[in-house]
């Protein structure tokens, strides 16, 4: 004779095991300068990011998507293309996207902070520098003293416009402000339509000025200073699961596996004048 199954034996045999129900946020790391991929390039580019912030939203209980930026900028469409993404699948997935800038979020790196509904940063982040800039190099004299002599033809009266290799031309320079002009204006656009009632009315803050989190926070380019892991933990409890997610995972591996150099290998000319480029972005924040 068997003995009588007791009630609890029958509920555990009914009911499967649910173990314990935590918060979740994925968080998206944002390292780097910002633009297109290319050979020998790590940077930010919607390329490159697509199945990480897909990967990021996918889970099905997901509390909130942080995304963790350091970035001193780059690319605009990289940049609006990366957002607008982010923005996306936070609409389908009804869920908050909190941006924590750290050593620094500006230019196009601020661009990435504006996919969060909300957005804060370390007291020494640098944030802002909302403009856009275009720099570049004279070789006339140069040439000249070289006894070089330069051959350009064309088909279209301005398509070798602001030539390094021959002096400016007032008209050349007028044409290439109008575009600077207009990539301000829809970069000031983007800021009013991401942050609404938030900005201050200050002359500087659509100057390419930046500042350290706590005048970003008096501006209204941030709502506070704070870090994102014990943000989490003050928002959703000390229980909260933090899942970070970069698209650099993996990549040794996949070096390896390939044959690659892990360790790096030849550098060409062009990767060189890259990473002139991306470290002169740094720069011009202390970094």
């Amino acid at each position: 004779m068997t003995e009588p199954t007791s009630l609890i034996s029958k509920l555990a045999r009914a009911t499967p095991f649910i173990g314990p129900s935590y918060p979740l946020v994925t968080v998206i790391e944002l390292n780097g300068v910002i633009g297109a991929a290319g050979p020998g390039r790590k940077g930010l580019s919607m390329q490159r990011l697509e199945k990480t912030i897909e990967a990021a939203f996918k889970p099905g209980k997901l509390t909130a998507v942080a995304l963790a930026i350091n970035s001193p900028g780059g690319s605009p469409v990289q940049s609006r293309l990366i957002l607008h993404d982010i923005r996306r699948r936070a609409a389908e997935k009804n869920v908050p996207v909190l941006a924590f800038v750290e050593d620094v979020g500006a230019s196009g790196g601020y661009i990435l902070a504006l996919a969060g509904d909300e957005i804060y940063a370390d007291e020494s982040s640098i944030v802002g520098s909302i403009g856009v800039i275009a720099g570049g190099f004279g070789f006339v004299e140069a040439i000249e003293k070289l006894g070089v002599e330069r051959r350009v033809h064309t088909a279209g009266e301005n398509k070798s416009t602001l030539d390094p290799f021959k002096p400016e031309d007032p008209e050349e320079v007028a044409r290439l402000q109008t575009v600077l002009d207009d990539l301000h204006d829809q970069f000031i656009a983007l800021v009013r339509a991401r942050r609404p009632g938030k900005l201050a009315e200050d002359p500087k803050l659509f100057s390419g000025e930046f500042w350290t989190a706590p005048r970003a926070k008096e501006l209204g380019l941030i709502d506070g200073t704070a870090q994102l892991g014990d943000f989490l933990r003050a928002r959703y409890g000390k229980d909260v699961k933090v899942k970070r997610m970069s698209p650099d995972s993996g990549s040794l591996l996949k070096k390896l596996l390939s044959g690659g150099d892990a360790a790096g290998g030849l550098i060409d000319a062009d990767a060189l004048l890259d990473a002139a480029a991306r470290r002169a972005l740094w720069a011009r924040y202390g970094l």
